[in-house]
């Protein structure tokens, strides 16, 4: 063989094992880290240069510390799953949330936006019909963002999960 193609091609395995090992450790979170739906709102669904997608602000509820939040605009959290919900807790280090008060409730944002990729063709699901609210089901990690499974609608309280 040539040097270029042993190079070449171990270019290629290095690339393939990169892969693969992103794979499987989303394979394993998934796995081994709670999951949860969460309520969302859509931020932005196209952008040409990455493919397209829906972007969207999750919402969790805030932990029994939420007085930690009086005066301050955004602040670090750490996220966890507590009885089938998102809930947001005052953390030292963490992703940095902003304190949104709705009309009925008052929810916990974080500031980075979450991206969940769909194919060219399908319908823009963050275009929902009144009474219709979209939801996505999370891995929430130990550290970071929670990671998009997959995206269901809500309508008469059942969630419904979407297929593309």
């Amino acid at each position: 063989m040539s040097s270029r193609l042993t190079t070449g091609l171990a270019v290629a395995a290095l690339h393939a094992a990169i892969v693969t090992s992103l794979g499987v450790k989303l394979a394993v979170d998934r796995a081994t880290h709670p999951r949860v739906w969460v309520r969302t709102a859509p931020v932005d669904p196209d952008l040409p240069i990455r493919g397209r997608y829906v972007r969207m602000q999750i919402e969790a509820a805030p932990s029994s510390a939420a007085d930690a939040w009086r005066g301050v605009d955004a602040q670090p959290v750490a996220l966890r799953v507590e009885d089938g919900r998102l809930v947001a807790a005052p953390s030292p280090a963490g992703l940095y949330a902003r304190l949104v008060r709705r009309t009925q409730d008052t929810v916990v944002v974080p500031v980075d936006p979450i991206a969940y990729f769909i194919p060219e063709r399908a319908p823009d699901p963050s275009r929902r019909a009144p009474g219709e609210e979209l939801w996505v089901e999370v891995t929430v990690p130990a550290r970071g963002l929670p990671r998009p499974i997959r995206l269901g609608v809500k309508k008469s309280g059942a969630i419904v999960p979407l297929e593309f």
